[in-house]
């Protein structure tokens, strides 16, 4: 390990900690939020900008903070089959580890604080103190999910974290940011981004299956089963492909634009992959596949929208 850490420089180190793969994922529930907007007719470069901001900063210190927890409670061992993690592999310490976490809370404190003052005048001080809050229970939810002492990540509560968080609070978060309304339908598209971001969960959950039970680390993989939890992928994948077609049904009544769903069909791709998949470890490249496939398909779904 020593030659390791000689051949890697701390910039590399601290880049691997903030799992740059992740940041498309997180991109893209923001990136529906303001293609939403857009074609709302109400859409702010510069809110656009720090509500990604405030995105990055929040998915940063989430990723450090289940490093550090992970670590912490032996979910990340030499069991584990995903990508070696910083802290366990013995190239951050934990008190390093937990100095960057509070620098990406601060960071994610100022860049959420900045937003509400540029969008004060649409969604007034009633909706910037609710969003305030609400940023401030993210922020801990950011660090709770495995830093905690009890963290409710290990309790099989990390999928509905992930689905409230990536789809309900992002998408329509970053639309109401943009336009003081909250419209019942916009439901729809972030029920069905919050599904799609649980589904990447539910891959690296059902990867790490065995590691997971030697660490009393509970996730839904674990009290359904692998097999029962390839039914639960195939229901996050394919339910919103149906709500999405309904959404843009609903606001546009142009058949053609359904043509922008074609690039669902990589999320079928992904449910025939993981299905045929016969080990934990062969799972291991529909991860990365599935978050980039998500970007991907959120583009052409977003340019469908405001063409």
């Amino acid at each position: 390990m020593t030659s390791e850490k000689a051949n890697i420089s701390r910039t590399a180190v601290w880049l691997k900690a903030f799992r740059l793969h992740t940041l498309p994922l997180a991109f893209a529930c923001i990136g529906l939020g303001n293609f939403l907007a857009y074609a709302n007719g109400t859409f702010h470069a510069v809110i656009a900008i720090f509500t990604f901001l405030t995105a990055l900063f929040l998915q940063i210190l989430s990723n450090l903070a289940n490093d550090f927890g992970d670590s912490k409670h032996g979910a990340d061992n030499e069991d584990r089959l995903g990508p070696k993690r910083m802290v366990q592999s013995g190239m951050i310490t934990m008190n390093q580890i937990k100095t960057g976490i509070v620098i990406f809370m601060l960071l994610s404190l100022v860049s959420g604080v900045i937003l509400l003052i540029l969008s004060i005048a649409g969604i007034g001080y009633k909706g910037a103190m609710v969003l305030f809050v609400l940023g401030l229970f993210s922020i801990g939810a950011a660090v709770a999910y495995t830093a905690s002492r009890k963290p409710y990540g290990y309790r099989g509560l990390g999928d509905l974290s992930v689905f409230i968080f990536f789809g309900l609070v992002a998408v329509f978060g970053s639309f109401y940011v943009q336009s003081g309304q909250a419209p019942f339908i916009l439901l729809l598209p972030s029920i069905a981004m919050g599904l799609l971001c649980t589904a990447v969960l539910n891959v690296n959950n059902m990867r790490d299956i065995e590691a997971d039970i030697k660490a009393n680390k509970v996730t839904i993989p674990i009290k359904l089963g692998l097999k029962n939890a390839k039914i639960y992928h195939w229901i996050l994948l394919t339910l919103p492909i149906v709500l999405f077609a309904i959404y843009m049904m609903g606001v546009t009544l142009q058949f053609w634009r359904l043509l922008f769903l074609i690039p669902a069909v990589l999320f079928i791709i992904n449910g025939i992959e993981v299905n045929k998949s016969n080990t934990p470890e062969a799972l291991n490249p529909f991860l990365k596949r599935l978050a980039i496939s998500i970007m991907v398909f959120t583009i052409c779904y977003g340019i469908g929208l405001i063409i």
